[in-house]
């Protein structure tokens, strides 16, 4: 699998309902814990709005694939 680094975009692997987020939303990995066991990963809308900074756990993330493509969804209130 390949090795997350600070910065790298990621998909989110499960539902985080309480803060409104799906599988498959892209968020930024903006610090990784230890040798990637967590990440701080920052949720943005498109007019630039941090919509949630959570801290996930390996297991909850996954680097973005070559054949991810992106789409658009409104975001509903948690």
């Amino acid at each position: 699998m390949n090795k997350i680094k600070e910065l790298d975009a990621v998909a989110l692997a499960c539902d985080v309902p309480e803060h409104g987020l799906r599988r498959g939303d892209v968020g930024t990995a903006v610090l990784v814990h230890g040798e990637g066991e967590g990440f701080e990963v920052e949720f943005v809308g498109y007019d630039g709005h941090t919509v949630a900074l959570l801290t996930l756990d390996r297991a909850q993330v996954r680097p973005l694939r070559g054949n991810d493509i992106p789409h658009a969804r409104e975001l509903q209130p948690a």
